[in-house]
């Protein structure tokens, strides 16, 4: 994410973090990104126009100021910080509305969520957040061996794992995507789907389930491409500019795990017309990131990519 922005990619605050600031694009790598490595950080985008933002900034103010230095709030001005807005905005990232706020840790997108919400919600937010950072909630090593287990290609180990989580707690998204994201890999994509609408009804918009969603939705696209796969190889031969026959391409190398190539070529498409079908690579590439997940290193090296086609 360093390309994003325009401040040196190692600086690190120093000395005992500011637990209530303001922040801005210049020292958004600094206060937010490199300060989320040590602390959990909130960043509340927020606007002077903004009525529900006056009754939620002071509430988050309580909430953390409650916890005594254990996380940190940044308060960005959207009105003031349009650029910083429109490059996170581009990136993928949820900024529809203000006021928004999206929880750091370790340098990535821990949670986030729209509108004011009560304080007793604010609590229990931070409170996941809280424990996402200290790896204390219930569950966490059963859901960090499934991962582990998933992402070395032992699917049907994983989905134990995944599911001794949810014996224990069934209030972690994590567990419920990566059950469904270890069915699809075992090829049971109507039990993986099965998975995700038993989730519970509060879970449903958090980007563990979203993103196995997307996944489950690029399997069946790229089945269908799959089958077309030599012809769209063809016709990219007889004609590079073929836009139409690379953006299947890319649906079928997803489908086949080829994450590297499936995002090559719709940054190839990006390269040679930004515009093409309605800026359609790009949002499906965003849709890639979402599925593979945001800190799958295929999502950050092609976000970095995508950074520079896009800023440069």
């Amino acid at each position: 994410m360093a390309t994003m922005f325009n401040t040196a990619p190692d600086a690190s605050p120093s000395g005992t973090p500011t637990v209530i600031m303001d922040g801005d694009q210049a020292n958004f790598m600094t206060d937010v990104i490199d300060a989320s490595r040590e602390i959990p950080v909130m960043v509340d985008f927020w606007a002077t126009w903004c009525g529900p933002c006056k009754t939620l900034t002071p509430a988050l103010e309580r909430v953390v100021r409650a916890q005594n230095g254990r996380v940190r709030l940044v308060k960005i001005d959207v009105d003031k910080n349009r650029e910083l807005v429109s490059q996170l905005a581009r990136m993928g990232l949820p900024m529809q509305s203000v006021p928004t706020v999206v929880a750091f840790w370790q340098g990535q997108i821990a949670d986030t969520f729209s509108g004011a919400l009560p304080e007793s919600e604010l609590k229990r937010f931070v409170e996941a957040l809280l424990k996402l950072a200290g790896s204390s909630a219930p569950g966490e090593d059963l859901i960090a061996e499934g991962k582990a287990l998933l992402e070395a290609g032992q699917p049907e180990q994983a989905a134990q794992y995944f599911s001794a989580a949810l014996q224990e707690t069934q209030d972690k998204p994590e567990a419920w995507g990566g059950l469904a994201r270890a069915l699809l890999a075992l090829g049971d994509e109507q039990q993986a789907l099965q998975v995700l609408d038993q989730a519970p009804a509060g879970l449903a918009q958090h980007a563990e389930i979203t993103g196995a969603r997307a996944a489950l939705a690029l399997a069946e696209e790229g089945r269908k491409a799959q089958a077309a796969m030599a012809g769209l190889q063809a016709r990219l031969a007889a004609n590079p500019d073929d836009h139409a026959a690379r953006y299947e391409l890319a649906t079928a190398l997803n489908a086949a795990g080829a994450r590297a190539e499936a995002a090559e070529a719709l940054l190839e498409i990006i390269r040679r017309d930004r515009a093409w079908n309605d800026d359609a690579a790009r949002l499906q590439l965003l849709k890639f990131f979402e599925a593979w997940g945001m800190d799958d290193p295929a999502t950050m090296a092609a976000r970095r990519r995508l950074s520079t086609l896009l800023f440069s």
